[in-house]
């Protein structure tokens, strides 16, 4: 709404800022509820009986009995869910963006109108999970999500993008860079430096989202990019003062724009070639993947701990599952397509994750939807 009434160009400059501001109204709202609830009838009764945890921290870190669930519900349980949600939400609009070029607007109402239509599975699958199980539904979400994330991003290409699919074919790029200059740019902050001429050169495809591949070059020598028959040199930045660099850095890029613009690589996707209908049920399809982790997921770890150390047992697999495998996802999916040029290679790193929880949640994780959460 803000980015239509405000126009792209005011939205960018400053007004994505607006969302954030309004937030300030959700999380008054917030609080109004949270002040209005009281707490669980098992932390009342706890509580009022004396068996409340005086020393939560040690009972949940610091005892082996409790720290392996709580490492196998990280490992085997939340890492799983929080890759395929940030990859069915967040990482998916970073493919439609960064990936596809797909207009910011176009995107973004893409992947509201698949969370418009997926939302109601949260309900459904934590529903199914009260009469089948909650360990059964995540671990089918994460084995789904893991061998189908390939076939499904693309698809999106094909539907969102399909100039990409020709311009490869005809006008194939290559990289042909000494592997010893090129880094693997993981940069979580923004704030790393990348100024070899094979880090340049690959971090400008990168962007472009134009898939590529490697070829070995000499020990030292500078990194060129072909494409189909042409051949641009890249530049070493390594020595180069930050002005200089900048200056060489936009010279380089216009080059290669219009190279890449003579080979037929769109700088933006065509929207009178993008299949809407498809790339809106693809979405959708990601979000169920979500659901279907998510939803279960509360309930499973309320009923994986005693009462009187669950808060602070669930909140460490919780957060860091969350904050670091998922949160890490798009930056590292990133480093991985610029070290290999493969537009689809950053989906290892959501894949693994998932078959590793798949794996160890089956093994070394109860089911629980039975279990009586009054115990302490």
């Amino acid at each position: 709404a803000c980015r239509t009434v405000m126009g792209t160009e005011v939205f960018e400059a400053w007004g994505w800022r607006v969302p954030f501001l309004l937030s300030i109204l959700l999380l008054a709202i917030s609080v109004y509820i949270r002040m209005q609830l009281n707490e669980s009838p098992v932390f009342m009764k706890m509580k009022a009986e004396g068996k409340a945890s005086k020393a939560p921290l040690t009972e949940s870190f610091a005892r082996w009995d409790n720290l392996k669930v709580v490492i196998m519900s990280l490992l085997g349980g939340t890492a799983g869910q929080a890759v395929v949600w940030y990859t069915g939400q967040f990482y998916a609009l970073f493919f439609l963006l960064q990936m596809l070029k797909i207009e910011p607007q176009t995107a973004n109402l893409l992947i509201a109108g698949s969370l418009l239509i997926g939302t109601p599975f949260f309900i459904f699958f934590g529903s199914l999970s009260d009469r089948i199980g909650r360990k059964k539904i995540i671990m089918a979400g994460c084995i789904i999500a893991a061998l189908t994330y390939f076939p499904i991003f693309k698809a999106l290409t094909e539907y969102g993008n399909p100039d990409v699919f020709v311009a490869q074919e005809q006008n194939p790029v290559v990289v042909v860079a000494d592997p010893g200059q090129c880094a693997f740019q993981f940069d979580p902050v923004g704030k790393a430096k990348f100024t070899s001429s094979c880090d340049i050169a690959k971090s400008l495809l990168a962007k472009r989202a134009i898939p590529y591949t490697n070829q070995a070059a000499e020990p030292g020598s500078v990194a060129q990019i072909r494409i189909g028959e042409r051949v641009l040199p890249s530049f070493e930045g390594s020595s180069m003062a930050a002005a200089d660099f900048k200056v060489q850095s936009e010279a380089f890029t216009a080059t290669l724009s219009g190279a890449l613009k003579e080979a037929g690589y769109p700088e933006k996707a065509d929207p009178a070639k993008i299949h809407y209908p498809m790339v809106l049920l693809l979405l959708t399809l990601l979000v169920i993947y979500v659901t279907m982790v998510y939803g279960p997921i509360a309930a499973w770890l309320v009923e994986l701990f005693p009462a009187r150390i669950r808060y602070t047992s669930m909140s460490l697999p919780y957060h860091i599952g969350n904050g670091w495998f998922g949160g890490f996802l798009p930056t590292v999916a990133f480093a991985m397509v610029a070290a290999t040029g493969d537009i689809y290679y950053g989906l290892w790193y959501p894949i693994v994750i998932a078959v590793m929880t798949a794996v160890l949640g089956i093994l070394f994780l109860p089911e629980t939807k039975d279990r009586d959460i009054n115990h302490t």
